[in-house]
């Protein structure tokens, strides 16, 4: 059973730091690209941030560039996003996905809420 669960979310002050995790079971892990994506309130769902299978390759939003950093341990099966300088239109559910040209898998989401 494919299993992707997050965690790691909550409330911030802006400026604040969080790392979210993700934890994959189920499939090959090391033959998935790694993503993580984010839904505002009345926003559609969008790319936060990609690494290939091996991390060789990785790409940020324009509007987390600098700030947020995704990693992958392919020995453990998790990829985090670690997300820092955070500001108030960083708040969404953050999700993560494993993909490859054929398929996807999502996870349920975590709440990041970022408010003084």
């Amino acid at each position: 059973q494919v299993r992707l669960v997050e965690s790691g979310g909550g409330l911030v002050q802006p400026g604040g730091s969080l790392r979210l995790s993700c934890a994959a079971s189920g499939f090959t892990f090391s033959s998935y690209a790694m993503s993580w994506y984010r839904q505002a309130p009345g926003k559609e769902r969008e790319l936060v941030a990609t690494i290939t299978r091996g991390g060789g390759t990785i790409n940020y939003a324009d509007s987390v560039k600098g700030r947020f950093t995704i990693s992958r341990d392919n020995a453990k099966n998790t990829v985090d996003l670690q997300m820092n300088s955070l500001k108030p239109e960083d708040t969404a559910v953050y999700y993560c996905k494993a993909e490859t040209p054929y398929r996807g898998f999502w996870g349920q989401g975590t709440q990041v809420t970022v408010s003084s």
